[in-house]
Order: C-alpha cells, then sequence, then structure tokens
C-alpha cells in the first residue's frame, strides 16, 4: 500500500508580504482612530505570480528555501551580537619598562589608517595620548614618505595615515574644550592645526599638534576593533629624559579626552590592568583591559574593593585613606593628611614608579620600617633619592613587618614587602618611599600597586584589588 506523506508547515502567514497598494484610496484611513490599515497580501497570492498558480509542492520548496535562509541570516545576527565588541573589551599587551631603561610600564599602541605601532607609556595620572610624529613635510624629506624611524626614533607618518583629522584651531574644541590640555591660543589661518604645550609636573614637556584618529586594538573574545576619532597628540618636539626609548604616553586620567575614558566609555566603563614585577624583562607580559571583561588572572588571596573619589582630586584616581599599619599597629598620623579638601589625600598612579608620602606619613612610616633592617649596614647609592638603603646580603624579607594602608569603608590594601623594600642595585635594597612637603598629595606607586590585579570601575566609581601573580588563568 502507497502512503502519501503530506508535509505541514504551520505559521505560513509569517513569510507573508506586508504590501503598500499603489493608491492612496486603497489605504483604509480610520477616522475614528489614530491608526492606519493597510492591507496584508500573502506573497504566493495570484496578483503577485502573474496568475499562474503554482502548486503546493512548489509553495512548500518555496517557503522552506526562504525559511532556511531566513534562519541562517538570523543565526548570524544573534552570533554577530553575541560577539560584538560591546559585549567585549579591548586587549592590550602591559610589560615593566626596564628593557626600555624607564620606571614605568608600557603597551603597544596601533594608530593610523594602515595602522603603525609604537611603544607607549601606560599613564594614569596624564590627560593626552600622544606618539612621536611627523605632521608636517618639507618638500624632498624623503623621510615623510614612508614608515620607519627619524634619528634613530620610531615616528609617526601622519600624511600616511588617510585616517589622520587635525582639530581645527580655530575650533570651540581648540579654545576652551582643550585648554586643560595645554592647547595654544595661536591660530594665523583656519586650516591651522590646534597646536599644544603639554607640561609634566617633572618638567618635561610635550609639543605637537591635536588630531582625531583611528587605534586598532584586539579584544577579550579574539576578534579585533577599531576607535574612530579618538584625539591623539602628534608630538613633534619633546623636553625631558623620559621617552629615552619609548615612543609617547598613552594618558588614562579621569577626564573627557583620555583614552581610558573614550576606551571604557565604549567597553562598558571600567578598565583593569595587573602589573607584573617592575624587575621583569619585556616577555613578561600581562594586558591592560578596557571593559567589562575583567583581566584574567590567578588571584592569590582575597579580592577587595574601595571608593574612587573621582571628583575629589580632578582628573586623578584618588582613594580614601585613613591610616597605615606596619606590623599591626597603627601610625600616628594626622588625618589631614588623606584630606583632599585641606591639600592633601591619595591617589592611584600607573606614571610613578615610587610611593609619595607626605611628610607627616613618610616620616612616621620610615621610622617603623627602619627597626626592621638597621642590623644591616647602610649604603648611599648615587642618583638615588631613597632615604634608607642597605646591604641586603643575608636579608630575610619574611621578617619585614606588614604595611597595611586602610580605607574609609573599611578596605584594606596590603603590598608584598618587596614592593617596598625594594631591589635598587646588586646586593642592594632600599625603604621605597620618597617624601612629600605637607600639605602634599600622596601617591601610590607602580611598585607599590605590582602583582596585584586593579580595576577602575568609573561607572560605579569603585577600585577592585587582589593580589596576583599576574599569570593569565
Amino acid at each position: 500500500m502507497k502512503v502519501k506523506l503530506i508535509i505541514l508547515v504551520p505559521f505560513m502567514v509569517l513569510v507573508s508580504m506586508v504590501v503598500a497598494q499603489q493608491h492612496v484610496d486603497q489605504m483604509q484611513h480610520q477616522h475614528d482612530s489614530n491608526s492606519i490599515t493597510l492591507e496584508l497580501i500573502h506573497r504566493h497570492a495570484p496578483q503577485f505570480t502573474n496568475n499562474h498558480p503554482i502548486t503546493q509542492h512548489q509553495r512548500l520548496v518555496d517557503l522552506l528555501y526562504h525559511d532556511i535562509i531566513r534562519h541562517g541570516i538570523m543565526s548570524h545576527r544573534r552570533r554577530a551580537k553575541e560577539e560584538d565588541p560591546l559585549t567585549a573589551s579591548i586587549k592590550m599587551p602591559l610589560a615593566s619598562g626596564r628593557d626600555f631603561g624607564i620606571g614605568q610600564y608600557i603597551t603597544s599602541f596601533k594608530v593610523g589608517t594602515p595602522s603603525q605601532k609604537f611603544w607607549l607609556i601606560v599613564d594614569t595620572g596624564s590627560d593626552l595620548a600622544w606618539i612621536r610624529c611627523r605632521y608636517r613635510c618639507s618638500r624632498g624629506d624623503r623621510s615623510c614618505t614612508r614608515k620607519g624611524r627619524i634619528n634613530r626614533k620610531r615616528v609617526f607618518h601622519a600624511p600616511l595615515s588617510s585616517s589622520f583629522s587635525p582639530v581645527p584651531c580655530f575650533s570651540e574644541m581648540c579654545k576652551v574644550e582643550l585648554m586643560n590640555l595645554f592647547s595654544l591660543t595661536t591660530c594665523p589661518t583656519p586650516i591651522t592645526p590646534c597646536a599644544y604645550d603639554y607640561r609634566y609636573s617633572d618638567g618635561s614637556a610635550a609639543m605637537g599638534v591635536f588630531a582625531n584618529e583611528t587605534v586598532s586594538a584586539g579584544l577579550t573574545n579574539g576578534r579585533k576593533t577599531r576607535l574612530h576619532n579618538v584625539l591623539i597628540g602628534c608630538t613633534d618636539s619633546f623636553q625631558g629624559p623620559t621617552l629615552q626609548n619609548v615612543d609617547g604616553i598613552m594618558g588614562l586620567a579621569n577626564t573627557k579626552y583620555s583614552f581610558a575614558t573614550n576606551a571604557a566609555a565604549t567597553f562598558g566603563g571600567k578598565f583593569s590592568y595587573c602589573l607584573v614585577d617592575h624587575l621583569s624583562h619585556l616577555n613578561a607580559t600581562n594586558y591592560i583591559i578596557f571593559g567589562t571583561n575583567r583581566n584574567q588572572v590567578k588571584v592569590s588571596g582575597n579580592t577587595r574593593h574601595t571608593q574612587l573619589e573621582l571628583d575629589a582630586i580632578p582628573s586623578f584616581y584618588a582613594v580614601n585613606v585613613i591610616g597605615i599599619s606596619v606590623g599591626n599597629k597603627m601610625l600616628e598620623i594626622p588625618m589631614q593628611v588623606w584630606d583632599a579638601s585641606e591639600g592633601g589625600g591619595t591617589i592611584i598612579d600607573s606614571g610613578t614608579s615610587l610611593t609619595f608620602l607626605a611628610d607627616p606619613a613618610y616620616q612616621a612610616v620610615m621610622e617603623a620600617l627602619k627597626v626592621s633592617v638597621s642590623k644591616y649596614q647602610r649604603v648611599k647609592l648615587d642618583g638615588v633619592p631613597m632615604e634608607y638603603c642597605f646591604n641586603s646580603e643575608g636579608f630575610n624579607g619574611s621578617l619585614v613587618p606588614k604595611l597595611i594602608i586602610h580605607f574609609n569603608d573599611g578596605a584594606r590594601f596590603e603590598p608584598h614587602w618587596n614592593s617596598y623594600v625594594i631591589a635598587a642595585a646588586a646586593g642592594v635594597r632600599c625603604l621605597g618611599f620618597l617624601p612629600a612637603r605637607f600639605p602634599a598629595l600622596s601617591v601610590i606607586g607602580n611598585i607599590m600597586q605590582q602583582n596585584y590585579l586593579w580595576e577602575f570601575d568609573l561607572k560605579g566609581k569603585r577600585l577592585v584589588f587582589a593580589p596576583s601573580s599576574c599569570n593569565s588563568s
């Protein structure tokens, strides 16, 4: 007996078409309501098949064909949404600057179209992301026609980038918004780029022009992304000792135009990093992450968090410290030292190597720590500003008392002992603090932060931290 198999496909109406009739009189306007009625006709209706009826089999084949295509499109759109860069995070390598002869941490930065790669210092204490750059080319200057180096330095050749867009000097952005980034008032012609003379607290300075550019970066899901219209500095002149072997600075301060603010805003309002030991070589890297995907490293202790006081000390990442203890004994430090409204306060800064403490805190901490190292021969190192250094032969780090920084909400930061009794030379260690004349800002520098995971939650105004070897899990 032959059996005839009939496949029924329900909900065919879902693949129907909405047809707006060519004549207005075919639209039924409902005068008694705020609605419009459109005639809904199946696309297999006779008027769409030239009045040639199609068989049920032909209809079914056609419907299934379009259903399969439609399902594929929907699946692709769903995967694309799940893998959308907005659900991932920017991931940039982060390494100690030891091999570059500097005390900061560095990252690779790809800028321009096509992209050019540079090494930048990661600095949470400065606003501007800038690179060593050649903007204008004189006639016959062959160095402007190719990528490479000028005077043995890597240089971004702006004329080679199709996405390089200088900020005009006559614009409101230049004259008002970029004033805090040391924009200059000189504007000889409307098309002249907005120039800057960016000054740092150590006396160094970067001079160049502002531009909007495209930054290319990897994502935590393995894909790539581009950030468009990122404000950068095209620096053609730099004065200062810091940039001997690197190509610029990535400003990550809490300001409108810093790279951190723009990248974090696009990818979820957070950024995080884990600083490897400051004596590590370039092959020992971790990552700086911009987005909600926290740096995936193994933590070796409790994860803690404290409030980020983003408005207390403008542009800096301030925290509300209330005291320091050494060896479980709270030190006698006046509260004014920690009060930002009285000229004190504390910030976290990746661009400062050593930890600065306002005088009353510095004296108390140094006196408490000297006791544990007083039996070792004291040493004076030329060119090293740290007050107390000693011969570390036979030194036992386990005997160093635990130093704890206490926050007003009960959180505690417990740096590793070798982050404040630091290796300064072969066989020499120093107490890794510098004094700041009171009233002064206290700064938790990058050596104190090493081997910790740090997450800056800009939306939630929260600083999350946990001890870590900074190795990926």
